[in-house]
């Protein structure tokens, strides 16, 4: 795994915690449209469980998920810090954390570090060097 790769981690995690938890209002909605039918008929006692009990054990069951993979971002991200708070170069940290921990945009990084776009750049590349030299020594 490369260092980008690695650091990008918790970026591609939190998007998925995104996506499930846009699943998750799709089925808050549903559940509250799922209505049941009132008659005076009797009904099958071996009829499977309702569309609405379906539903809700699915929204249990995603938000169960989703408050794991909230637990794996938490430890990816102290894991991704502690290894960013080992690179020693001040520049290298900030724009790091910036990018991987913050989610910046680029532009925004070179912006608040007061830098050229291709110096932030060439920085950046320095500094996955340094991630890289960390992987490879744990590996």
């Amino acid at each position: 795994m490369t260092a980008r790769e690695y650091l990008s981690q918790a970026y591609r995690l939190d998007q998925r915690i995104n996506s499930k938890i846009e699943q998750l209002s799709t089925l808050n909605d549903l559940a509250t449209k799922a209505t049941s039918v009132m008659s005076g008929m009797p009904h099958n006692p071996n009829k499977g469980t309702s569309s609405f009990e379906n539903i809700i054990a699915k929204i249990v069951d995603l938000q169960n998920e989703i408050n794991s993979d909230i637990d794996s971002l938490v430890d990816l991200k102290a894991e991704i810090t502690a290894r960013i708070n080992a690179v020693e170069n001040t520049d290298y940290r900030l724009i790091l954390e910036r990018r991987y921990l913050c989610w910046a945009t680029w532009p925004e990084i070179a912006v608040e570090l007061n830098f050229s776009t291709r110096r932030m750049f060439q920085l950046h590349d320095l500094a996955l060097e340094e991630i890289q030299k960390d992987l490879e020594r744990v590996q």
